[in-house]
């Protein structure tokens, strides 16, 4: 533990993976799939329902999420009984990887499949990237409690976060030259999607895959059993515990599930929002977005220092706070291109700082002996809240038409989570789930 080899190839994959998060899933990929479906001469419709192209993406995501409810916290019940953990990383990393660099060949010439049928498979090759992006951060979060001891968690998880808005930053510095510089702008965003996939290959492979450790398993397999069927009843009996043993868990578990519904909500539909409401031209978009990367990774860094000094609970509560501010600013104030740098700034505040304490407090909630299963809980927690804000955006989009209505209803999100995680007795949860409070900030 304390490894600093580890903890440097660990935090490398946060600089490796966020480069599909940040080019991909935030800059390029929803206003692509919108310039794509408003050029086609036929209506997207799914099972004879038209589809608002600005719909578009915001369902794509929330389907790929709804897939990760079954799939992340079996998942984490096979890291936590098997050799795997390291290898289940690596896998969907790779798979995540080439459906990325994948998405160069979506164009809107595609002949032999045509615009819409292109449309889908964009579609498609998200959901699969998204899937497996959340499977490899399950095995990856659940390291962390044996990388770094409960006093060094914060900052672990905070230096992680920071370095993946560096990376992702760095990388859409490249992309935002290649769009300046490059006459087509379509083959542009193309080679940007692609370079995504490549920077997340090719950095797990030179960092995670030779510093990881590959761990024991922590339990084994009653006789007779086998992961699958063993790996559903523990589903059930992690909800079980999570309700009878865990209360305090359980309840920061619910509030981190409403609260980051508006975060990740923030995430996916922020470029298209800029994009419709304002008219910002991309090249100006992807500026800003590489902005608030470079100023996320002083916020990471940032939140973590204030943790050590106030605790990762009520650090978190400020982000909350300045979160709530954001949207509402959003909503009433927002109306100038130069007023949208203002506002990312403060997003760039808090993004990291508030994800990154959020992933090491829940890392000292959760029984020592069983950290993948309940990191898959957590990234479910994580994943399955965007299902019901962006489907909530994108249905108000379908109906108004107007994206500034839809985002003033994140509010409710920030608000409510903040009012439960007050509620939430911290130093009860490190006890109940049988850890040490000592040395943490409370």
């Amino acid at each position: 533990m304390n490894d600093k080899r580890e903890i440097r190839g660990w935090v490398m994959y946060d600089w490796a993976n966020s480069a599909f998060s940040t080019t991909v899933v935030t800059a390029l990929l929803g206003p692509y799939l919108l310039a794509l479906a408003r050029s086609s001469p036929e209506s997207i419709s799914i099972f004879g329902v038209p589809i608002e192209p600005a719909a578009i993406y915001t369902f794509a995501v929330s389907f790929s999420v709804l897939l990760q409810i079954p799939f992340l916290p079996l998942l984490g019940t096979i890291v936590d009984y098997t050799y795997l953990k390291k290898r289940i990383l690596l896998t969907l990393a790779y798979i995540g990887a080439f459906a990325t660099i994948l998405l160069f060949f979506i164009r809107v010439d595609m002949t032999f499949l045509g615009t819409n049928a292109a449309i889908v498979l964009g579609s498609i090759l998200l959901i699969i990237a998204n899937l497996c992006f959340g499977g490899a951060i399950v095995a990856y979060n659940s390291f962390l409690p044996d990388i770094a001891s409960p006093d060094r968690r914060d900052a672990v998880s905070s230096q992680g976060f920071a370095l993946g808005y560096l990376g992702g930053g760095l990388l859409l510095l490249i992309n935002l030259v290649m769009l300046t510089v490059m006459d087509d702008t379509a083959l542009a965003v193309r080679l940007s999607l692609a370079s995504a996939g490549v920077w997340w290959l090719v950095f797990t492979y030179l960092y995670p895959r030779p510093r990881l450790k590959q761990r024991d398993p922590v339990r084994e397999l009653p006789p007779g059993s086998n992961l699958i069927t063993h790996g559903f009843k523990e589903i059930w009996n992690t909800l079980n515990n999570l309700y009878r043993k865990y209360p305090q868990t359980m309840r920061y578990l619910i509030s981190y599930w409403i609260y980051n519904d508006g975060i990740q909500t923030v995430i996916v539909v922020s470029a298209i929002f800029a994009s419709e409401e304002l008219g910002v031209a991309e090249d100006k978009l992807l500026i800003l977005i590489l902005l608030i990367q470079i100023c996320a990774f002083f916020g990471a860094l940032l939140f973590g220092r204030i943790a050590q000094r106030i605790g990762a609970k009520m650090a978190i509560m400020i982000s909350l706070m300045i979160w709530s501010g954001i949207v509402i600013y959003a909503y009433a104030l927002l109306y100038e291109e130069w007023q949208l740098f203002i506002l990312g700034f403060f997003v760039a505040l808090v993004l990291g700082g508030s994800q990154a304490l959020s992933r090491s407090l829940f890392s000292q909630m959760i029984p020592s002996d069983h950290e993948a299963e309940y990191f898959g809980f957590y990234e479910i927690t994580e994943r399955s809240s965007a299902i019901i804000s962006t489907v909530a955006f994108g249905v108000a989009v379908q109906i108004t038409g107007s994206q500034r209505i839809a985002i003033v209803t994140l509010i409710i999100f920030f608000v409510v989570g903040l009012l439960l995680l007050s509620r939430v007795n911290v130093k009860q949860a490190i006890i109940e789930s049988g850890n040490d409070p000592s040395g943490v900030v409370l």
